[in-house]
């Protein structure tokens, strides 16, 4: 028996692991970013389906290889040790288009279950991140470095840059998008990259010209 083709193929799969995030994009101009706990709580074999309970404690977890399965499907090996699921292309293209809802239900079936996330790992303390300015940030900024704590608001690269708007209004046109590259940790981000604490995020501006206010 022939084995059944999927109706849509990826065109490319990155796994952003700084993020703990899986992009993907199909054939048919399709894309989604599938968080990996996403991805692990979503899994189909059966010793994560446990009498019908919600799977629980994998806010953090990640993917850490993809294996391909023939031609229609990868195999992810996640680093909490599970690594029996396979996802099809269809799966995935299912899990994506489907993923609002998907999460939706599972934070109800969590609240159903008395599961607070995060509540196995404690209170989370102040988280401190170091920033590096160069050209003309330097000169407006008179800092090359600053050690800040960020807000709970503050997740990834996008959410710091509105935050830092909303910190420094007087000088919020000084970090308007697409006038600079953010590297974290010497790798350069994407919006969607995460930030931790502990993590040096370098903002480097694409013109020796600072822009100017509107």
């Amino acid at each position: 028996m022939n084995e059944k083709q999927p109706t849509r193929i990826p065109t490319a799969i990155n796994l952003h692991s700084k993020s703990r995030l899986l992009a993907i994009e199909f054939s048919d101009g399709a894309s989604f970013r599938l968080p990996c706990e996403y991805l692990r709580v979503f899994a189909k074999a059966k010793e994560v389906r446990t009498l019908g309970n919600p799977v629980t404690g994998k806010e953090s977890v990640n993917i850490t290889r993809i294996e391909p399965q023939g031609q229609y499907a990868v195999r992810f090996i996640f680093d909490d040790g599970h690594d029996s699921s396979i996802y099809s292309w269809d799966t995935l293209y299912e899990l994506g288009v489907n993923q609002e809802q998907n999460w939706q239900a599972y934070q109800e079936s969590l609240r159903k279950a008395g599961y607070k996330p995060g509540a196995s790992a404690g209170t989370e303390g102040p988280r401190h991140i170091q920033l590096l300015y160069f050209t003309y940030l330097v000169k407006q900024l008179q800092k090359e470095a600053e050690q800040v704590e960020i807000p709970p608001s503050v997740t990834d690269v996008s959410s710091l840059i509105e935050w830092l708007r909303r910190r420094n209004p007087d000088q919020a046109h000084l970090f308007r998008e697409g006038s600079f590259q953010v590297t974290v940790n010497k790798q350069f981000s994407e919006p969607f990259t995460r930030i931790d604490a502990g993590d040096e995020v370098a903002l480097i501006p694409t013109s020796p010209n600072a822009p100017t206010k509107k």
